[in-house]
């Protein structure tokens, strides 16, 4: 492999990077949990965009149950932008692989 190809092929990746994290930022996933009772929405850095709770789901004598359906929507959102980066993440190496 030559110098020149190295370079290109760093340069490629550096674009790349840049690229991932501009999506990531404009990233927007949804998680729910208790059949939509809790739903969520995480940035792709998994920042807490926003949550919505429906009033079914609150009572004063369970507030364990109302955590226990914020973490589980909270990770339902982060398994799917760990799926979304996975995926994209493949695209771009087929992408910088297939370049050279």
């Amino acid at each position: 492999m030559k110098m020149k190809d190295i370079q290109k092929m760093m340069k490629q990746a550096e674009a790349m990077q840049t690229q991932m994290e501009s999506d990531l930022d404009g990233m927007e996933v949804e998680g729910t949990s208790g059949g939509g009772m809790v739903s969520l929405v995480l940035d792709g850095k998994k920042n807490l965009k926003s949550i919505a709770i429906k009033p079914d789901a609150v009572d004063p004598e369970d507030v364990e149950m109302l955590e226990d359906l914020i973490l589980a929507a909270f990770q339902d959102a982060g398994r799917q932008v760990d799926e979304v980066i996975s995926d994209r993440l493949g695209n771009m190496s087929g992408g910088l692989l297939g370049g050279m």
